[in-house]
């Protein structure tokens, strides 16, 4: 008897929340096309695709020179050998 109490009280609510959920899901489609006002228009047509054959010409020197990138590696060894010591002493 105490059973049927219980599912006669919650059966409403169940079927309450059911019916708000689906309210609140069928508005969901139309909220994900709303923009902000600032915000740019983006084409309805789908997009190309990137040029990814058309490659940037060729440097005519070196990002860096060897010089540099000895002192940077050097850099980064010391850097590490540091950090080394310092966990080492912290444990």
């Amino acid at each position: 008897m105490l059973a049927l109490w219980d599912l006669q009280k919650s059966l409403p609510i169940r079927g309450a929340l059911l019916m708000a959920a689906l309210a609140l899901g069928g508005c969901s489609s139309q909220l994900a096309d709303l923009t902000p006002a600032d915000a740019q228009a983006h084409p309805r047509e789908p997009g190309t695709y990137l040029p990814v054959h058309d490659l940037p010409p060729d440097r005519d020197q070196a990002v860096i020179t060897p010089d540099q990138r000895a002192k940077i590696e050097a850099e980064l060894a010391a850097a590490r050998d540091r950090q080394a010591v310092a966990a080492k002493d912290a444990k």
